[in-house]
């Protein structure tokens, strides 16, 4: 069996993580689960064209975990790579180096790992 990459070991500690918070808090974990997968329902906007602000988003608040989750949410939704990295310029034309530091590692990490465990 292969190694976990990074990008996976991320997903499950999130999602364990959110698992323990859900067993302890079940209320405002269906809720706030109710209300985000309500935003990120097809709308006006497609599911892709929401997971690609939501990365913007990520990379702008420095959120790694999220980042990485939507970073897989961009390449589920079908996603290209030059679509992802042009999200990632987006972003850094607002969050500067910080934003881009993230893209230039963490992103383009994750899109490779990601890739592979699908192959």
């Amino acid at each position: 069996m292969e190694a976990q990459n990074f990008t996976e070991a991320a997903l499950q500690e999130y999602k364990n993580g959110l698992g323990i918070f859900t067993r302890k808090m079940p209320k405002i974990a269906e809720a706030y689960n109710h209300f985000t997968q309500t935003c990120f329902e097809e709308g006006t906007l497609s599911q892709k064209e929401k997971q690609m602000i939501a990365l913007g988003i990520s990379l702008y608040a420095q959120d790694e975990y999220c980042i990485i989750y939507h970073t897989k949410g961009c390449l589920d939704q079908g996603c290209t790579e030059e679509e992802i990295l042009e999200t990632v310029g987006v972003t850094a034309a607002f969050g500067g180096g910080a934003a881009m530091s993230q893209a230039v590692t963490l992103v383009q990490q994750s899109m490779e790992e990601l890739k592979d465990s699908r192959h």
